[in-house]
């Protein structure tokens, strides 16, 4: 039997509520969210552990305990290094084009499965590997996990959800994304003191949990009403569930809009060709843009090496990861505080305060750090603590804006007929530009020290202007109807508008 309370979306006058049935799918989906945040945190923690660097990175060992000439900021600059942490990334970027495919062509459900599959061996590998061959290929494994969740899950979440709810909703994933990374920091932190230094093992054979929890539960996931009308002729199904779901009988007018939505998409053939027309290039851009200016906010930089970064400033190992932990707790707050204001304040208010809050961060972090981390030795407690608090404003920043919004608002503003594939495109810019900022950001901390922080509030003060005049606010507006946000904007709507008046005249 359905539960939950009434709501009626004030774009699109469909009828519904939010049901158990919708809670339970959606937080069952949102687990490959937890995936993805617990590797983000593990393979930062497992890098900082003496231990794992002794045994499959010995030449960042030697230079962080032995060689006192090197520059802090360049002791951990290892190309086998971050050949660990970014070979997840290149992995995932092509694991999405597949998923397009298997999500367009089998449904959402069979996506996230062979997703929470992939990356339960990957976990395996890792947590039972006795060379940096298996270490590798286990990551590699974990990418096509993660590539298949983060194709999959965004669109099933903003596909399940009722209008008005659907921000909150979505923003679970990113939230089930900082609950896995804080768990991930939890674990690191117990598992560091592990004497027999076997603890890095747990840390890695552990992300089999959370994937286990995915894959049994994918079995059970229902199939979403916009899936099941693509992939069929007849409708009968689709509008059960769309009743299910929404926990009323009076569906008829969203069950007409997904008809239609359907009726075009299954015209063609090319979606990826599709995409590339004048009428879809806003959100061509924004498949592209969104997920670049999410990687290049800098907080990977934070995730990934938040343990290393800590203790080039002079903490040991347990306070380095102990900090990880509090960074954790702030994002995964924040990002719940999202959850419940989104639908409310918009999207847009949520990017612009962020952005602020991040650039202003970041600057004084970039200062500190400038002023007081020299090649050699360490800042003060003080100051350590300083900068530590300060990067918990920037993580905050981010877990209220570009880190729920930059999944969130892309999977809500495509049309069914690209949905699929610019959700891929999305992802995979996503997964290409965390590779890169993964591969380069040890160098680039080498050789730009301090600066590295001045050079990502760059990005914010770039991404936090193009949200100011180029992103429409999409809050409560039904998915099957986003294409009027488009036709009102003030700048796109030259574009999609004058598409359709040249179409118009071809055509007659």
């Amino acid at each position: 039997m359905a539960v939950g309370f009434a709501v009626t979306s004030h774009g699109g006058h469909y009828n519904g509520r939010i049901t158990l049935f919708v809670v339970l799918s959606c937080t069952m989906a949102a687990m490959g969210g937890v995936i993805f945040g617990y590797d983000i945190g593990i393979s930062g923690g497992v890098t900082s552990m003496d231990s794992f660097l002794k045994k499959f990175f010995p030449e960042v060992y030697k230079n962080m305990k032995e060689d006192n000439k090197i520059s802090n900021y360049c002791k951990f600059d290892s190309e086998l290094l971050t050949s660990f942490t970014s070979s997840l990334y290149v992995a995932g970027l092509f694991a999405s084009f597949v998923a397009s495919w298997i999500t367009k062509k089998f449904g959402r459900k069979p996506t996230i499965l062979a997703g929470g599959a992939a990356f339960l061996i990957g976990a395996a590998l890792g947590g039972a590997a006795f060379n940096i061959y298996m270490v590798i290929f286990g990551r590699v494994l974990l990418g096509v996990g993660v590539g298949f969740a983060n194709q999959a899950v965004p669109l099933y979440l903003s596909e399940m959800a009722p209008p008005r709810h659907r921000g909150a909703i979505n923003n679970g994933f990113q939230f089930s994304i900082g609950v896995g990374a804080l768990s991930a920091n939890l674990i690191n932190f117990g598992t560091e003191k592990i004497k027999d230094g076997w603890g890095w093992r747990i840390s890695l054979a552990l992300a089999a949990v959370p994937a286990s929890i995915l894959t049994l539960g994918a079995l059970f996931l229902p199939e979403t009403p916009n899936s099941l009308i693509q992939r069929s002729k007849e409708y009968g199904e689709a509008e059960l569930m769309l009743r299910r779901v929404r926990g009323t009988t009076n569906v008829q007018a969203e069950l007409d809009d997904l008809i239609k939505a359907s009726s075009v998409a299954k015209t063609m053939n090319d979606p990826f060709k599709k995409i590339l027309q004048r009428k879809y290039r806003p959100q061509l851009v924004m498949a592209i843009a969104i997920p670049f200016f999410q990687q290049v906010t800098g907080i990977n930089v934070i995730a990934f090496y938040a343990p290393v970064l800590f203790r080039a400033i002079g903490l040991g190992e347990s306070a380095s990861l102990l900090s990880a932990v509090v960074t954790g707790v702030v994002g995964t707050g924040s990002t719940f505080i999202s959850m419940l204001i989104v639908d409310k304040l918009g999207r847009r208010v949520l990017f612009l305060v962020g952005g602020i809050q991040m650039l202003v961060s970041q600057v004084m972090v970039g200062g500190i750090m400038a002023a007081e981390l020299g090649d050699h030795g360490g800042v003060s407690k003080g100051y350590a603590f300083l900068v530590l608090f300060l990067i918990c404003v920037y993580v905050a920043g981010f877990g209220w804006s570009w880190g729920p919004l930059g999944w969130l608002v892309p999977s809500e503003i495509f049309p069914l007929e690209i949905r699929s594939a610019a959700q891929s495109i999305t992802v995979a810019v996503s997964f290409l530009f965390t590779f890169i900022v993964a591969q380069t950001f040890l160098a680039m901390l080498c050789h730009l020290k301090s600066g590295i922080f001045f050079f990502f509030g760059g990005w914010v003060v770039l991404m936090t202007a193009f949200v100011y005049y180029l992103l429409p606010e999409t809050k409560n507006l039904p998915i099957e109807q986003m294409d009027r946000v488009w036709k009102e904007h003030w700048f796109w709507k030259r574009i999609v508008v004058e598409e359709r008046s040249t179409h118009k005249m071809e055509t007659a």
